[in-house]
């Protein structure tokens, strides 16, 4: 009997131990679902302030935004049409000229030596087929007297026939070397700027030459063109069969100052298949000149309105597993998760097509935060915004008072010394 005292006694520290590790086990337990609780919920249980904005109706203005390149109407190479020296140039260089100007000369001496030589063979060969006519009518006379033999006179009207193809010969001649003459005297062929010459005076030009004289661009009007995506297509078409004249705007690289006004021109006739993409091309009379070729600017077209939609500030769409969302604000103050299906953008505002109702409020600040269910406390920012700015006015204004009753003692102070 002694010997089984010591038997319960030892079993004591274990059960200790085995007590201890549960009740660390629950602890920890405990612990963590209150922590998984607490992440999906506002820190502290407190209740979050958010900004909302109320879901309306208004005619919405349709539009799209792109990135396009500006492209001359024309881009000519000016080349010379014939070989020779460089002698006057009548451009400078960025000038605008206008279709038909002057712009170089070449030595014309050796076309117009070509040319008298030519008009000097013309009237040679004139004047025999003058003579073989001449002879021919008296033939005829002749024949119809009975005094000459018909083979004569078919013989005269032969001669006649070569001399008419000889002068059509040398006719030919002169009016080429007329041509090229006048080619000596390089015109533009289209309006527009011109580039830096390429060319200097005293060279020879050649008219296989790759660089030719100068490059003109035509800039008035101007093309831009952009790319939208395959999926935008169809809002286009239905678009420009509403409206043949889709107005197009372009802005510059940091979006903020408007370029020019234009319409679409033309679509393209197929799909890039490897950027799933079409292009469009807009025209601009650019007026003010502030378009420039191979300049890249944001493009906005506008594709009409969406009268009476329903729409939210953009801000307040969100993307996540469910898809497109918005956060509504209750009538007790708790938010709601509602799947939306959003439309075209408007300026600010994106279009619902379903999902939310005129009159229900939404979250536009704040969101981050936010998880269905939170509670929440709705804050006007505009007035906040308003309040701080007036904080702001009056703290400078104090200061500035504070400032002048300084000035002021510090002049009396100097007055009295």
């Amino acid at each position: 009997m002694p010997i089984q005292e010591p038997a319960k006694s030892s079993r004591l520290p274990l059960v200790i131990a085995v007590a201890a590790i549960l009740g660390a086990g629950w602890w920890w337990h405990a612990r963590s679902q209150n922590a998984e609780n607490a992440a999906h919920q506002p820190k502290g249980g407190m209740t979050l302030a958010v900004g909302v904005e109320t879901v309306k109706t208004m005619d919405a203005p349709l539009q799209m935004n792109a990135l396009g390149t500006v492209n001359s109407t024309y881009t000519v190479t000016v080349r010379s049409r014939v070989d020779g020296q460089l002698e006057k140039l009548h451009f400078e260089e960025g000038q605008q000229v206008k279709q038909g100007q002057l712009l170089a000369e070449l030595d014309a001496t050796p076309y117009q030596a070509a040319l008298t030589q030519a008009e000097g063979q013309l009237l040679r060969d004139q004047a025999l087929l003058d003579n073989a006519n001449i002879d021919l009518k008296r033939y005829k006379q002749l024949q119809g007297q009975n005094s000459i033999s018909e083979q004569q006179v078919a013989t005269q009207e032969a001669l006649v026939k070569q001399y008419q193809g000889t002068v059509k010969v040398d006719q030919g001649s002169v009016a080429a070397a007329r041509a090229n003459v006048a080619y000596t005297r390089i015109v533009a062929p289209v309006s527009g700027r011109v580039g830096l010459r390429q060319v200097d005076l005293g060279n020879i030009v050649h008219s296989g030459d790759a660089n030719g004289i100068v490059v003109i661009t035509q800039t008035q009007p101007i093309n831009v063109v952009f790319a939208i995506p395959e999926v935008s297509l169809n809002s286009v078409l239905e678009a420009s069969s509403a409206n043949k004249q889709l107005k197009v705007e372009a802005w510059d690289r940091d979006n903020k100052h408007k370029l020019a006004d234009g319409a679409v021109l033309a679509l393209d006739n197929q799909l890039n298949t490897s950027t799933g993409t079409i292009n469009i091309k807009a025209k601009f009379a650019n007026e003010k000149q502030q378009l420039f070729p191979n300049q890249f600017v944001n493009v906005n077209l506008q594709l009409g309105v969406r009268k009476n939609a329903v729409v939210v500030p953009t801000v307040a769409v969100q993307l996540g597993k469910v898809g497109n969302y918005v956060y509504t604000v209750n009538a007790d103050s708790v938010v709601s998760i509602a799947k939306i299906k959003p439309g075209p953008v408007s300026g600010d505002f994106t279009v619902v097509e379903s999902g939310l109702e005129p009159g229900q409020r939404v979250v536009i600040d704040g969101v981050d935060k936010l998880r269905n269910g939170a509670k929440v406390k709705v804050i006007d920012r505009v007035a906040q915004s308003k309040e701080a700015a007036s904080a702001a006015e009056g703290g400078k204004k104090a200061q500035h008072k504070r400032g002048s009753g300084q000035w002021g003692k510090h002049q009396a102070s100097a007055a009295a010394n």
